[in-house]
């Protein structure tokens, strides 16, 4: 049988929408200065911070951190700050005047998100910090509702309402996370929910379509107690309805 070139190139798009894309990301959250103890961390395309990177906060443990991370055998790197990260925090309190002083910083493929987010091989990570300052004053859930639609991999330190988010807290049942950052998740539907800020709780989860991930690896006393996990992703492509090439599904 023969086939026209526009037959051919039919039948090389149809090849293409049935491929399926994998992502291997390795979620840490929580380190609170012990990242050099991390070692022998498994393989993956893309390692991810979820904040509390430091214990103190001093802008000495942010470059040790940075040069840390920096160094990693992997492709690509994202980290975003949590509430401990009082150096990235800035004169605003929300961290975006120190954002691009940061990125300055670090080197190819290496990216610190702060309301900000970034495409990797097709895949789009936005990034929310969450920093003392703006929980004082609650000002930080303004940013939540501004996450964007086309957001594939949400990183976040604080989690949603009532996912990986309960413990106690003055010795009564207490949940970490975020009732509007939950109904945000719900509207984005993100493939991947990356969080960490509530130590009581590590692992994985499904929810309405959505896996959600608290990587914290420290624990009440913020001393390291578990190893990072690996979460494999997948996506396939398809032709939007305009004609305007691949998009993921």
């Amino acid at each position: 049988m023969c086939y026209s070139s526009k037959e051919n190139s039919i039948f090389a798009a149809l090849e293409i929408v049935v491929s399926t894309y994998r992502m291997k990301i390795l979620h840490l959250s929580d380190t609170h200065g012990h990242h050099r103890e991390l070692e022998a961390l498994p393989l993956a395309d893309v390692v991810v911070h979820s904040g509390d990177i430091t214990y103190h906060g001093t802008y000495d443990e942010v470059i040790d951190f940075v040069d840390w991370f920096s160094r990693l055998p992997f492709e690509y790197k994202v980290f975003i700050a949590g509430n401990h990260d009082f150096a990235l925090a800035g004169e605003n309190g929300n961290g975006i005047d120190v954002c691009e002083r940061i990125n300055a910083l670090l080197p190819e493929h290496t990216y610190y998100l702060c309301h900000s987010g970034v495409t990797i091989q097709g895949i789009h990570f936005y990034g929310v910090p969450m920093f003392r300052a703006t929980i004082d004053d609650t000002s930080y859930e303004k940013f939540y509702p501004v996450i964007p639609h086309n957001t594939d991999v949400l990183v976040t330190h604080q989690p949603p309402m009532g996912i990986l988010d309960g413990g106690e807290y003055q010795g009564k049942p207490h949940h970490y996370g975020n009732s509007l950052l939950l109904e945000r998740v719900r509207v984005v539907s993100p493939k991947l929910h990356l969080f960490g800020h509530d130590h009581n709780v590590f692992g994985t989860t499904i929810a309405d379509g959505i896996c959600f991930s608290n990587g914290a690896l420290t624990g009440h006393g913020c001393e390291l107690i578990r190893s990072p996990k690996v979460i494999e992703l997948n996506f396939t492509p398809y032709y939007n309805s305009d004609g305007g090439g691949l998009e993921k599904k």
